[in-house]
């Protein structure tokens, strides 16, 4: 029911309705959005238990005679909750849980064959409650879940059109960023559940490989141009010690430093966890798994793909899948949540990207640059005046200016918020094994009870794709007032059920994350003009992106033809037009959310400051918006609506 795991599961068939910039959000964006990251995965278990104890207890919640309706459906959503995460070890490390630490989740047919017999039961289950009965923020709760679980089920059919190792995401990349971010270790079972995961390894990977001959068999093969990126980035994680003789590889240089942590004393004088010879053993056992158990599973994992490469094509849209055309149609459904055709959505890009135009000729006038818009842009390009040195101090001094120019908007937003969140947001550089592939630029959510804290990541591989004038509106989006804010309330809000603490609306995630650029304009944020340059040039870039998403999965362009669009519309390094292009190739529709979502919160605040005159109050407003959690775009107006109303009644 829009549970994480099968919100994720779904997001591996179908754009996520239920999830990042750059991967942000935090989008997932999230742990919705950083599970899109394992896109493949779904959660493993005991099924036929799980199932079988399931509908024991989901009867004898609706038996509860002493509960009211309301009290036995929010039962029964916390209790569907814990199933589904209890079946997948990934939802439950990202949520900062101990349970099945040294496991890794369920990706065959057989598990995505039972969830989806599952979901039948529970949406069987749900509508078994007395609708009418329901108090309102419950009604809400019960119309997400029936239309999530509806979905669901709907989307099984697409359960195999998707690419599940690709340059933005995939198993090959979730394993090191898991392991590295995700999985804490705090005590001795924790690194004996880090040894097991790795010695788990490969039955995972030989699952993942199953899966992609299953895809290979209907003709769903990534283009061309991933292999280079999965392969490169697959033959990092097993590069370097204990593998040979170089430095140490990405996931044992982790797994050394966490037991070290555990084998030294306290600066309090509290004693250190493990002795020596638990170290030394540890670390033995990590060694040995690396080397029988990591290494040969991506080396089975290299040699599929490369003789994939052999006979993989450069046609780029989902067009050329049998159903190609209803998938797409099915996929820009669930990613905005609206009825909008790819027709109407290459329109309103192509009418956002004139108006962006006309208002980046006002910023070259005001500059004073004296050539047409153009060459301004390719001024703004090839500048070294807006880029740091790409070198470590340059990389060092853009994370330190990101983080100030965070911390200031902590300082200002009593001026927009009534309420503000809890968890802490740290920022941070895209690791090295990883950094050539990825966006440029994620947000990762905090812990489920916020002692890990949420993380921005920019990509710093490159300089020249990380422009300093795009900086302000980066950390907007990804940090404060953006994807942290949101998402951070989201997880800390009360008196609503986990799935919608945990799920989302990538239309309304990343909505928000656009809109969050814009609003720090409205209190003198953008003083400088080439800063209010760089937001224009990044609602820009998502202006784009509705017209270039659409144009390759329905009218047949080209990557290159994507390519040259992007270049010739916009400011960014041609090296951001090719990572944009090949991300929309890999998922369709996705970008689509941006622009879309962050339209309708306009539309909606405009519409309630004309009805509201003097008494529309920006916090007020920004509180509706966030307090329900994310919801499809017609229920955001829904309850903007309701709100409007309320306001004006008591006036």
């Amino acid at each position: 029911m829009n549970h994480l795991t099968s919100a994720w599961r779904s997001l591996s068939a179908l754009p996520q309705k239920t999830s990042r910039a750059g991967v942000s959000t935090a989008a997932l964006l999230s742990l919705s959005l950083v599970l899109a990251a394992c896109s493949d995965t779904t959660p493993p278990a005991d099924t036929d238990s799980t199932a079988q104890t399931t509908d024991v207890e989901i009867a004898e919640s609706v038996a509860d005679e002493s509960m009211s309706e309301s009290e036995r459906v929010n039962a029964f959503f916390e209790k569907t909750f814990e199933d589904s995460i209890a079946r997948s070890p990934s939802s439950l490390t990202f949520l900062g849980r101990s349970e099945r630490m040294g496991e890794w989740d369920d990706i065959s047919p057989e598990f995505a064959e039972e969830t989806l017999a599952i979901n039948k039961q529970e949406l069987a289950s749900l509508l078994e409650f007395d609708f009418d009965a329901l108090d309102e923020p419950t009604k809400l709760s019960f119309q997400l879940a029936k239309q999530g679980l509806e979905e669901q089920i709907e989307d099984h059919r697409w359960r195999l059109y998707n690419y599940p190792v690709n340059q933005m995401f995939g198993t090959h990349s979730f394993v090191p960023s898991m392991l590295i971010n995700q999985h804490r270790v705090n005590s001795l079972s924790d690194a004996q559940a880090y040894v097991s995961r790795l010695n788990g390894l490969k039955p995972y990977f030989d699952q993942l490989i199953k899966n992609i001959d299953a895809r290979t068999a209907i003709g769903i093969i990534p283009p061309k141009f991933v292999f280079p990126h999965v392969i490169r980035d697959s033959q990092n994680i097993i590069t370097g010690a204990p593998f040979d003789d170089c430095e140490d590889s990405a996931i044992f240089s982790d797994f050394k430093a966490k037991i070290a942590g555990l084998a030294a004393a306290g600066d309090d004088g509290e004693e250190a966890q493990i002795d020596q010879a638990t170290h030394d053993q540890l670390l033995a056992d990590a060694t040995a798994a690396m080397n029988d158990s990591v290494k040969p599973a991506y080396e089975a994992l290299i040699a599929k793909l490369a003789n994939l490469e052999a006979v993989a094509t450069t046609d780029d849209g989902v067009w050329k899948w049998k159903n190609g055309a209803e998938y797409f149609d099915v996929a820009l459904k669930r990613t905005t949540t609206t009825d909008l055709t790819a027709e109407e959505i290459h329109q309103i890009g192509l009418d956002e990207v004139a108006r962006i135009h006309d208002e980046m000729r006002q910023i070259k006038e005001t500059v004073g640059f004296e050539s047409d818009l153009s060459a301004f842009m390719q001024h703004m390009r090839d500048s070294d005046e807006f880029y740091s040195a790409n070198d470590q101090e340059g990389k060092d001094r853009y994370l330190a200016e990101a983080t100030a120019l965070i911390d200031t908007m902590k300082g200002r937003l009593d001026e927009l918020f009534l309420t503000k969140p809890k968890a802490d947001l740290n920022v941070k550089a895209v690791e090295a094994f990883r950094e050539k592939s990825a966006g440029k630029a994620f947000y990762q959510r905090p812990s489920e009870d916020g002692t890990r804290p949420g993380l921005y990541y920019a990509n710093l591989y490159d300089m020249r794709a990380m422009p300093t004038y795009q900086m302000e509106a980066l950390a907007y989006h990804e940090g404060i007032p953006g994807h942290h804010m949101q998402l951070a309330i989201q997880q800390e809000l009360k008196d609503i059920p986990k799935f919608r603490k945990f799920g989302g609306y990538t239309a309304y995630i990343e909505g928000w994350g656009l809109y969050s650029e814009f609003l720090p304009k409205e209190i003198g944020m953008y003083s400088d003009p080439y800063s209010d340059f760089g937001r224009l040039a990044m609602e820009l870039w998502r202006a784009c992106r509705l017209v270039v998403d659409t144009g390759i999965h329905t009218k047949k362009w080209t990557r290159e033809d994507g390519i040259k669009y992007y270049t010739d519309n916009t400011p960014n390094a041609v090296s951001d037009g090719v990572k944009m292009v090949e991300r929309h190739i890999v998922m369709p529709s996705q970008a689509t959310a941006y622009k879309i979502g962050m339209l309708k919160i306009l539309e909606l605040r405009e519409n309630a400051k004309a009805e509201l005159g003097d008494a529309f109050d920006i916090r007020a407003f920004h509180d509706e918006i966030l307090k329900y959690g994310p919801l499809p775009l017609s229920n955001v107006e829904d309850k903007i609506n309701e709100w409007v109303a309320a306001v004006k009644a008591k006036a």
